[in-house]
């Protein structure tokens, strides 16, 4: 018989780093097959159920994001010490990854002069952007990666990262407007159904949007993904972890890869029950992961201007090649941003 999801999430002995890292993994893989260009080989994964591993690591970390700030968001009830601690986490390392992209890999790779590249408009452009998010993601750099297999792109994972922001300001003005609501105005308003029924509204546009749209909406699937992870905190008492109800949720979802369509319903509805598992009911050695550190943003925020310097640098250069050779760099920069960038600043928190 399994616990309640509530009592595993009053310990901070998990698994989320190790999942986020192998997620962060996931996406490396998944851009090795098009940054080396070999998209027309095709994933296993998306050729099965229609899905890439980038696809399902992303979807990963939103879940995942969803669950844990609204954690954080709750155990501190103030929007300015909330959006203080996530500035805190997402836009130190990021501005020095912005950075290196444009002065190192860029500086690097471009076919214009130094002065001609340190005074284009679109290199400015490209820092400014980046560094903000407010206003999406720039992606390339004026002379830089123009005959790779993906040209010109510099660093196309930081295209979730204006959506991440998104959901964070989106919920906590949720929060914040149904505690207002409730305590000036004296409204009962109930946190659990509330969160509810956005989950059921997105739930709704996300099925209509995969079933229906021609140019998928990524906002809806991903805010989709973000509150089912809000509502699974939310309703947290309520949900059952147990290694049955896993089982028969890797089950189905295994049967149900017969057919894509079925798939993604069965995807969508199991997805966070069968992460949240893994984080918390794993034991043992799999939780030494966490005395490393948490890599898993550097991964992600590294790893695709390095894997496009390699097919820059090495001519024709194999999937299995520039998965191995980009891992282990990234890695590398993950492990210097972890203890140099990341971990240093989480103390103003």
């Amino acid at each position: 018989m399994g616990k309640s999801l509530a009592n595993y999430t009053t310990n901070h002995d998990n698994n989320f780093n190790l999942i986020r890292f192998v997620a962060a993994t996931l996406v490396l893989i998944s851009h090795s097959y098009v940054l080396a260009g070999y998209s027309g080989l095709g994933e296993p994964l998306a050729l099965i159920v229609g899905l890439t591993w980038g696809g399902l690591a992303v979807d990963l970390f939103f879940v995942t994001s969803g669950f844990l700030i609204t954690s954080s968001y709750l155990s501190r009830d103030d929007f300015f010490v909330f959006a203080r601690a996530r500035v805190i986490r997402i836009y130190p390392a990021l501005i020095v990854a912005v950075l290196f992209s444009v002065f190192v890999v860029g500086l690097y790779f471009t076919t214009l002069s130094v002065e001609g590249y340190l005074s284009d408009s679109k290199t400015h452009k490209y820092i400014l952007k980046n560094s903000f998010l407010f206003d999406g993601i720039k992606y390339n750099l004026p002379g830089v990666f123009l005959d790779n297999p993906y040209a010109e792109a510099v660093n196309g994972s930081l295209w979730t990262l204006p959506y991440e922001v998104k959901m964070y300001s989106y919920l906590a003005l949720l929060l914040c407007l149904v505690s207002f609501l409730k305590k000036k105005l004296g409204l009962y308003l109930n946190i659990k159904a509330v969160v509810l029924v956005v989950y059921l509204i997105l739930a709704v546009m996300n099925t209509y949007n995969h079933f229906y749209i021609a140019e998928k909406n990524h906002f809806i699937h991903l805010a989709f993904m973000f509150f089912a992870g809000a509502g699974f905190y939310i309703w947290r008492e309520k949900i059952t972890l147990s290694i049955k109800v896993f089982a028969i949720c890797v089950l189905f979802l295994i049967v149900s890869a017969y057919n894509s369509d079925v798939f993604f319903l069965a995807y969508c509805l199991l997805l966070p029950l069968v992460i949240l598992f893994l984080a918390y009911v794993p034991k043992g050695p799999v939780r030494s992961y966490n005395k490393l550190g948490d890599y898993s943003y550097g991964m992600y925020i590294y790893a695709f201007p390095i894997q496009q310097s390699l097919a820059a640098s090495i001519e024709e250069i194999t999937v299995p090649t520039m998965f191995f050779l980009s891992f282990i760099l990234t890695l590398g920069i993950a492990v210097i941003s972890w203890h140099c960038v990341e971990k240093p600043m989480l103390k103003f928190k």
